[in-house]
């Protein structure tokens, strides 16, 4: 039987950084955060709806994709899945890029105001924020602002006219005349994403540029998108433009949630005046280490944004939480995007040598923990992928190729979550992090939620510590199983856990032991 006296609480203490100190109780986060549960869809690989058009060389759906194929996937598709997406519990969904492109992940913008006809083009669009909207859900667009494209007017302009354009101030331009294709590695006289000549990277210095992306990001709130996610904003090293684009936007809709793309600490970006939030992936990259450990696919990992995942242990996973819960203000990580998985990382799955039971711990962990959770389109099937663009393959609509336990268990943590308010806004307690087991509790007011994973493959039985957060007497009921255990000398004594799974119990106010 394990004992421990390990406790730690979360309350939104944490350390200013940087040199733009502000009154962190003024920092102001979008309400509806907080309660979301977001829903990412690539939308060139989510559902085909016959009232799209389609060009006629498509790759199969249910082929492996290419780097540059594209499968047909469109707006209309995921208006007519809205009733999925609502069944498994979500209220808010995260597009990757949706505008005019010739690539199909569309992060090569070709006009920042037209919707993809391949996607159904602007109308699509406005269906589905129509759609969603009456349905409770919000939307959130992917905003890629650093870079453009080849094909982008203004470039190309250049690209024709060379230094006779009076565009030549919008791009960062080095010698003429511009080679976009088929130059030598690094010959192709501009600035760009990563040195890769299709991605020109815009000049934001420039008064023009920064009007017409202030622009585009007003235009699409005021369409009826419910946010932005940024792509590569820390690659505009501006505060003032991020400033004046959070201003704006702000401006428009006061609810609208602003998500930048950054993978380590974003103190600078979070202290109110630019960002709401960030993409949690150290909780991701923590989820990996603690709950899939030795069996992760390290190669993989090595090819993805990841690079290097360290296993951790028990008392290391509740060492970094702790570190991440630290980084900000309570406001933000209330709100921060939390996922497990994304387009840009192999799937969750696949970096687990396919086994499931890490998948369900670290949703569990995701679901009961501060923060917004996003499931990356089809995880919750149990959908697989190495890395890109293999982690973007088609959503299989053949409910015979689902994984239906793992969704309906993803479905079960979802429920949890929006059941429980503490689950949302509440404090976090640990209460154990020791031989795979950690617990902790959440508490808003007089609602206590306690929570115990077991990583190990051998069940344990627990004499878990919740002196401090459960009343002496009080009765624990295990929301899943039903039965009842009570507190005595400030512990719940016999705790059983099966291995490779997680309890919730639930403190029954008034209740006798």
């Amino acid at each position: 039987m394990l004992e421990s006296g390990n406790s730690a609480t979360w309350s939104g203490q944490f350390v200013v950084k940087g040199e733009r100190v502000r009154n962190m109780e003024s920092i102001e986060t979008p309400a509806w955060v907080a309660d979301a549960i977001f829903y990412q869809i690539f939308p060139d690989r989510f559902a085909q709806s016959e009232r799209v058009p389609k060009p006629s060389n498509l790759e199969p759906w249910d082929a492996r994709p290419t780097r540059h194929g594209f499968k047909g996937g469109d707006l209309l598709g995921i208006v007519e899945h809205l009733d999925y997406l609502a069944d498994l519990g979500v209220t808010a969904i995260y597009l990757n890029p949706i505008f005019q492109s010739t690539a199909n992940h569309r992060y090569h913008t070709h006009d920042y105001y037209q919707v993809d006809p391949i996607l159904g083009g602007n109308s699509a669009l406005r269906s589905l924020l129509d759609s969603a909207h009456r349905k409770g859900m919000r939307v959130i667009l992917d905003g890629v602002f650093n870079h453009a494209s080849r094909s982008f007017f203004q470039f190309n302009h250049i690209a024709e006219n060379g230094p006779a354009s009076p565009y030549a101030d919008w791009f960062h331009i080095k010698r003429y005349p511009l080679r976009p294709y088929h130059a030598p590695k690094g010959k192709h006289g501009y600035e760009a994403w990563w040195n890769l000549p299709a991605l020109p990277k815009l000049n934001v210095s420039t008064p023009a540029v920064r009007e017409f992306l202030w622009d585009v990001a007003t235009h699409w709130i005021e369409f009826g998108a419910d946010g932005w996610r940024l792509d590569v904003p820390t690659e505009i090293d501006d505060d003032l433009f991020w400033q004046e684009f959070r201003h704006r936007v702000r401006e428009v809709n006061p609810e609208a949630y602003i998500v930048g793309e950054i993978w380590h600490d974003a103190s600078h970006w979070l202290q109110g005046d630019q960002f709401d939030a960030v993409m949690n992936y150290p909780v991701a990259r923590a989820c990996l280490g603690f709950f899939v450990g030795d069996k992760l696919w390290r190669k993989e990992v090595a090819r993805s944004g990841y690079q290097q995942i360290d296993t951790l242990d028990a008392r290391g996973f509740s060492t970094e939480i702790d570190r991440v819960l630290g980084l900000y203000p309570r406001p933000v990580t209330e709100v921060q995007f939390n996922l497990l998985g994304s387009h840009d990382t192999p799937r969750f799955r696949t970096l687990a040598s396919k086994d499931n039971t890490c998948y369900r711990l670290a949703t569990l962990f995701q679901m009961t923990y501060p923060g917004a959770p996003c499931i990356y389109y089809g995880d919750e099937i149990g959908m697989e992928g190495r890395h890109d663009p293999d982690c973007r393959r088609g959503f299989p609509w053949d409910e015979e190729q689902w994984d239906s336990e793992l969704r309906v268990e993803v479905q079960r943590c979802i429920a949890l979550r929006m059941t429980y308010p503490a689950l949302r806004r509440g404090d976090l307690s640990w209460l154990l992090a020791e031989e795979g087991i950690v617990a902790y509790a959440r508490r808003l007011g007089a609602e206590v939620v306690v929570v115990v994973l077991n990583s190990n493959r051998r069940p344990v039985t627990l004499s878990l510590p919740v002196e401090g957060q459960v009343e002496e007497g009080i009765r624990m009921k295990d929301i899943w199983e039903g039965t009842n255990l009570s507190v005595q000398g400030g512990k719940i004594e016999t705790l059983h856990i099966p291995p490779r799974s997680g309890t919730v119990l639930v403190a029954e106010q008034g209740a006798a032991p």
